[in-house]
């Protein structure tokens, strides 16, 4: 009975070999089932990344009267963690966006915690204690004083605070929201890259009161398109605020939108608290 079975099946693909036009769709659904596959593999639902994490954050989206639509989480200081990546911030379980400029697995901006820099350990190169080559706005928030500022620096060791196992510190360049008039000058001094180019983009801004706004952009722009959207968009009185790293670097997680630049590997990212730190 199998050796029929078998035979009558041999018949069937034989008369199906000779019809090329269904070879080719069935190696293309074949194709397109690997594709599927491979992409759910890769990128699995973001609820089971961040099933679990507390959810101290809250989400804004906002579209400028330009063409720059920022992703916004609004995040009290006090719940901020700088911590190492390595990878692109997809995989990773915790919620918040991209850091500092890097090279390699070099970190060339300040990202300090309690005067432990997260990538190494102080005055290292790379560690994230200095910020590479040149002073840089630098935004800090002094736990013991609950206050922020901006302050332009080229290490840990020149950063103003209250207590120095009590703050934080997150490099990139001065935005001057404050200053209309200063603004693209002290852009230039602290060589923000590629400040005219069409890039995705990202920043830390805060206002008077305090709240603290994680933001990205993944619709690309100039440095000052970014900037006017944050000051068109950004709510609060009092606001600053720096650039951080941008273009493929320029990622989000968060529940309400999982952003992945080019889903390049980032060597640090400024994380909301809740995931259990490497």
């Amino acid at each position: 009975m199998w050796a029929g079975i078998e035979a009558g099946f041999g018949k069937k693909w034989r008369a199906w070999l000779r019809k090329p036009y269904l070879i080719a769709a069935a190696v293309l659904l074949a194709g397109t089932a690997i594709t599927i596959a491979v992409v759910l593999l890769a990128h699995p639902h973001k609820k089971e990344a961040f099933d679990g994490l507390p959810h101290k954050y809250s989400y804004l989206q906002a579209d400028s009267p330009g063409k720059a639509k920022l992703h916004m989480m609004l995040v009290a200081p006090e719940d901020i963690v700088l911590r190492k990546a390595g990878t692109p911030l997809r995989p990773i379980a915790a919620y918040g966006i991209n850091g500092g400029f890097f090279y390699g697995s070099d970190l060339l901006s300040v990202a300090i915690m309690n005067d432990s820099p997260v990538n190494g350990t102080p005055r290292a190169y790379g560690s994230g204690w200095f910020n590479a080559k040149y002073p840089r706005g630098t935004l800090v928030w002094d736990g013991a004083s609950g206050t922020l500022s901006v302050q332009v620096v080229s290490s840990g060791d020149e950063l103003e605070v209250s207590d120095r196992g009590h703050y934080w510190a997150q490099g990139g360049i001065s935005m001057n929201l404050q200053h209309e008039e200063l603004w693209q000058a002290a852009a230039t001094a602290e060589h923000l890259p590629l400040a005219d180019d069409q890039r995705m983009r990202s920043g830390l801004v805060y206002d008077q009161d305090g709240k603290l706004w994680l933001i990205v952009t993944q619709a690309r722009c100039t440095a000052e398109e970014f900037r006017t959207a944050i000051l068109e968009t950004v709510p609060g009185e009092g606001r600053e605020g720096i650039f951080l790293d941008g273009d493929g670097s320029s990622q989000m997680n968060a529940d309400e939108a999982v952003l992945t630049g080019d889903s390049r590997p980032v060597v640090q990212m400024i994380a909301v608290a809740g995931a259990e730190q490497p």
